[in-house]
């Protein structure tokens, strides 16, 4: 072998390592990139045979679910226009949601854009997971997989939930995915907790 070759040898032996270095950042689920901010104005109706809200409680459970999703924490959930009082059971139970999503930049994005660091970040649902969702919520998990999902930049949906109507009994909440959410900010040392800062 010439010096030559000795040379060539030892440069693609670099790109090789580079190379794989470059791939696993991009499969670390803890790399970050960055994303901004998406607003979202929504009134969710539930439409389900098993469990029914109020129309506060109903705008707590979604609140609850949209946070542990990956939307940023200034959820806004109301109860909307129903019929029944507060912490009564509504058969129509209504919320309206104000909310933002974090979505990745793209070359066609404009310059003036505030950017946020953003990573991919493992959800799942099931019951007591998060600690307030049990399966009576089942059919609202389904809902909110067709409605508000959509709204994330979500990847690897992975979902073997079955709702019985009627029954709690063999329905199961099974929802995996990953969603790309805002890195946490970490406090300087020996600062206290800020306003807004996330929990």
């Amino acid at each position: 072998m010439n010096k030559c070759w000795k040379f060539a040898a030892a440069g693609c032996s670099l790109f090789v390592a580079l190379l794989g270095s470059r791939t696993s950042w991009a499969d670390d689920p803890s790399a970050g990139e960055p994303g901004s901010w998406q607003k979202h104005e929504y009134s969710f109706a539930f439409l389900g045979f098993t469990s029914t809200y109020s129309c506060d409680g109903l705008a707590d459970k979604i609140k609850l679910l949209l946070i542990a999703a990956g939307a940023r924490h200034d959820v806004k959930s109301q109860a909307g226009a129903c019929a029944s009082g507060f912490g009564r059971a509504d058969k129509f139970a209504r919320a309206d949601l104000t909310f933002y999503t974090l979505a990745p930049i793209g070359g066609d994005t404009p310059a003036d854009v505030k950017r946020v660091d953003g990573r991919w970040r493992p959800v799942s649902f099931a019951d007591r997971s998060p600690r307030e969702l049990s399966t009576g919520d089942c059919e609202l998990v389904e809902q909110f997989r067709n409605t508000l999902l959509p709204m994330f930049t979500t990847r690897n949906p992975d979902n073997h939930t079955t709702c019985i109507p009627h029954q709690n009994s063999g329905s199961v909440i099974d929802l995996r995915f990953e969603s790309f959410t805002a890195v946490p900010r970490v406090p300087a040392p020996g600062a206290g907790p800020t306003r807004g800062s996330l929990r």
